[in-house]
């Protein structure tokens, strides 16, 4: 706004603060808040990523035994063969930190990467608020699927790959299937019919996992229901590495598909006249998103809300923009995960609580939060 010799600076004043005005700087904070520049992009990912590397170093503190960031980073420095070797280091604290914390956390950190991108693209391909595979029954047919494998003894390594994804990716991808398929049938299935098929199919799921417990042999039972609520115990690295990997194949791919998820949002009709193959588009994330949480639920169990909280979460600070929004969502849930998890074996400890617990917790009254005070938003 520019004032004129003629124009009364008070009046200017009294415009800039009246209710119009004041919608007027909002729209256009949201507009540029819309607009995606590679400056604004690079700046955003630089900060997140910043933080993540932090984050990860704070968390490989905490725990029973307290260990000094100078100590972490003589540790790191060491295992890399950086700084001073031999006798000024504890063998039992390079343990602690390099053997149990550091696994647990990379592991947090893709778990959490992996589950938020996840609702991301559901939440684009459904066009549904509080898409999400936790409430979705997603995870509950990956913990199906996994649950089957284990009482049949078909768990283990195949070619250096852990077979027990593959079981979670069928159980995932079944519970997808009947979700969409439902909302094929009526175009765009409402929130609520969309929550009630959730709940439904949850219901079955965690029905069959209890028969499949009950009829397990007690100590394979109690570790089930351990690794039900949620677990982000040490894996071996070599089960990690293949994890990684895996994981890391599934989100490039889901990466390269930002642009049709933008498209996807505005629905079906639009991207087909836009030239986008709407099928194999989703065809593709179905089965990419069944994969990825069949995986994650194979090692950590059903951990719930971080595919829902994490993108909304993103969504209002940096913007609907999926090239942004989808690797932005990647690090934050990555960075939520983990402290989650830090805190779950901190707080309490020697004793631990489940993570999935602690995301539980956390999640509940904000998945409350949605579907009543923001009902409009979601209709």
């Amino acid at each position: 706004m520019t004032i004129s010799p003629s124009q009364p600076a008070s009046s200017v004043s009294d415009r800039a603060s009246s209710p119009k005005s004041a919608a007027a700087i909002g729209d256009v904070a949201d507009f540029r808040k819309a607009i995606l520049t590679m400056p604004r992009w690079l700046s955003v990912m630089a900060t997140l990523s910043t933080a993540a590397i932090v984050l990860t170093l704070v968390c490989l503190q905490m725990g029973t035994q307290y260990v000094s960031l100078a100590e972490v980073g003589r540790i790191i420095g060491r295992a890399f063969g950086v700084g001073e070797t031999g006798a000024n280091g504890s063998s039992i604290t390079d343990t602690i930190v390099l053997q149990l914390r550091m696994p647990r956390v990379l592991l947090g950190f893709l778990v959490g990467s992996s589950l938020a991108s996840v609702g991301v693209i559901l939440q684009a391909l459904l066009r549904n608020p509080l898409a999400d595979p936790y409430i979705l029954g997603v995870s509950s047919g990956a913990a199906l699927g996994v649950s089957l494998a284990v009482l049949f003894g078909l768990g283990g390594m195949a070619w250096l790959i852990p077979t027990l994804p593959i079981y979670g990716f069928f159980g995932g991808l079944l519970a997808l299937l009947v979700l969409y398929r439902m909302s094929a049938t009526y175009d765009r299935l409402p929130v609520h019919s969309v929550l009630l098929a959730g709940v439904i199919l949850n219901a079955i799921f965690a029905a069959l996992i209890m028969f499949i417990t009950s009829i397990m042999e007690p100590n394979r039972a109690f570790g089930m229901m351990a690794w039900l609520m949620g677990s982000l115990t040490a894996t071996a690295d070599q089960t990690l590495l293949a994890l990684s990997i895996y994981l890391a194949l599934c989100l490039a791919w889901l990466f390269k598909q930002v642009n049709v998820l933008n498209i996807l949002t505005l629905g079906e009709e639009p991207a087909r006249s836009l030239g986008v193959d709407t099928e194999r588009a989703k065809r593709g994330i179905l089965m990419t998103a069944a994969l990825v949480t069949g995986a994650v639920v194979s090692v950590s169990g059903m951990i719930g809300f971080i595919g829902m909280v994490v993108p909304h979460a993103v969504r209002l600070v940096l913007g609907a923009d999926h090239r942004l929004l989808l690797p932005a969502s990647a690090l934050v849930g990555g960075m939520v995960l983990m402290t989650a998890d830090t805190f779950a074996r901190s707080v309490f400890a020697p004793s631990e609580l489940p993570v999935g617990i602690m995301t539980a917790l956390a999640g509940g009254p904000f998945f409350i939060y949605l579907l009543v005070w923001r009902k409009d938003r979601l209709a």
